[in-house]
C-alpha cells in the first residue's frame, strides 16, 4: 500500500472522514507502533505499522463498498441506536465491512441514501464545496402556484440564512390544495426541504429523495439496496474530483 497520510488511512478504514480523523489525531486518540501521534501530516504504511484508534488496531479495507439504499420512512439515519430505534444498521447487520451513511434523511423522510466504507468519498460527498445536487419528490398540502415556485428559486430567508432551490418542477396536482412537486437543491442543511416548504405556509405530507448527485433511486423498493455500478462510480468520482 505504501506510505499514506495517517488521516487517509483512518478514513479508508471506515472509522471517520479525513477531517474527523485529524481531530482524532489532535486529541491523542491515535497511535502508531505504540507511540501516540498528535501531529498532522505524518505518513505511514498500514501494512507494516500497527495503527490504533482508541486502542483498537485498524482493519484495513482493501476493497471499497458503495451502496445505494432506499430508506423507508420511520428509520433514523444512524448505523446504530442506543435507544433501540429502527436504524440503517438494522438492514446491514450481516455485513462484515464497517459501513457508514453519506449524509442524512430525517426519520419521516424516505428515499435514496448512500452507504460506504470509503471515508474520503463520504467526506467529499457531504462537503458544501462540492455542492452535489439532490432531488426530492415532495407531497404538499396547500395551494402551490408559479409564484411560490419562483420564491423557492429566488431564495427564502430561514433562521440560519438564505436557502433556495436550483430547480422546481410541478409534477402533479391531485387537487387545488394537494400537489406533488420535484425540488432540487445543492445543500444539506437540517430539514432544509421541509423548512423551505413550511416557510411558504404549506405542509409537507411526504418527502422522498430521488437523486443524490448522479445516483438515482430508480424503481428500487423501500428497504432494498444495490451496489453502485461502474458508470455511477465514475460519474460520482468525477464530480468529487477523486482520482
Amino acid at each position: 500500500m505504501g506510505l499514506t497520510r495517517l488521516n487517509k488511512i483512518i478514513a479508508d478504514a471506515g472509522i471517520a472522514s479525513r477531517r474527523a480523523a485529524d481531530q482524532l489525531i489532535l486529541d491523542g486518540r491515535v497511535s502508531v507502533d505504540g507511540q501516540i501521534i498528535i501531529e498532522l501530516g505524518g505518513k505511514y504504511d498500514p501494512e507494516i505499522s500497527d495503527i490504533k484508534v482508541n486502542g483498537e488496531s485498524l482493519k484495513i479495507n482493501k476493497s471499497k463498498t458503495y451502496l445505494a439504499f432506499h430508506k423507508p420512512a420511520g428509520i433514523i439515519s444512524t448505523m446504530s441506536d442506543p435507544e433501540g430505534r429502527p436504524n440503517l444498521g438494522d438492514y446491514f447487520a450481516d455485513r462484515n465491512d464497517r459501513l457508514y451513511h453519506v449524509g442524512r434523511l430525517d426519520k419521516d423522510s424516505e428515499g435514496l441514501i448512500l452507504l460506504t466504507n470509503d471515508g474520503d468519498l463520504a467526506h467529499r460527498a457531504t462537503h458544501p464545496s462540492y455542492g452535489l445536487e439532490k432531488k426530492y419528490l415532495v407531497e404538499i398540502e396547500g395551494e402551490f402556484n408559479k409564484g411560490l415556485s419562483d420564491q423557492l428559486l429566488q431564495g427564502v430567508r430561514l433562521e440560519d440564512g438564505l436557502a433556495r432551490a436550483i430547480k422546481v418542477v410541478h409534477a402533479r396536482a391531485v387537487s387545488k390544495t394537494h400537489h406533488w412537486v420535484e425540488i432540487t437543491i445543492h445543500e444539506g442543511r437540517y430539514h432544509i426541504i421541509r423548512r423551505l416548504i413550511e416557510s411558504l405556509g404549506l405542509q409537507v405530507l411526504r418527502l422522498i429523495r430521488l437523486d443524490f448527485g448522479p445516483i438515482n433511486l430508480g424503481e428500487m423498493k423501500a428497504g432494498r439496496h444495490r451496489v453502485l455500478n461502474s458508470q455511477e462510480l465514475t460519474n460520482l468520482f468525477t464530480l468529487l474530483n477523486i482520482k
